[in-house]
């Protein structure tokens, strides 16, 4: 069953939630993190949250190009006090990220919305290199 435009401005609204809720918890995460080797990976995840604000825009410019209003809700935030628990919940919300962005992909390019596609492609590879950081930092 093909996709309908306003079906997917719902979807990439959820993304966009996702990506301020990501961003958020980074920050959080980055901050409350302690221990000499959770160095490396706390000046990441400061990146992390960076190219998360990052993506909230693309997809914000997105959404309203396609004729949609931008939310502005943010999806739950997932807070630990252990170092390895923070890094697994960051780990989880970036497989969930690949998963529905490769989904995306596929939905922009069934309406022939290529720019789109390729905005979309970017955050991918991002977010493929976010869990890539995590599984490293957590020895997997």
């Amino acid at each position: 069953m093909a996709i309908k435009k306003e079906k997917l401005i719902e979807l990439l609204n959820k993304d966009l939630e996702l990506e301020y809720s990501a961003a958020i918890q980074y920050i959080q995460h980055a901050a409350v993190m302690t221990g000499a080797k959770y160095g490396d990976i706390i000046k990441e995840l400061k990146v992390h949250a960076n190219e998360e604000i990052a993506h909230a825009l693309v997809l914000a410019d997105q959404i309203a190009y396609l004729g949609g209003v931008p939310s502005v809700e943010v999806e739950k935030v997932y807070v630990d006090a252990n170092n390895e628990t923070m890094l697994e919940q960051d780990l989880a919300g970036e497989e969930d990220a690949i998963k529905r962005y490769k989904e995306r992909v596929g939905q922009a390019e069934e309406l022939q919305e290529y720019a789109l596609s390729q905005q979309l492609r970017t955050i991918l590879a991002d977010e493929q290199e976010h869990a890539m950081d995590l599984e490293s930092a957590l020895g997997k």
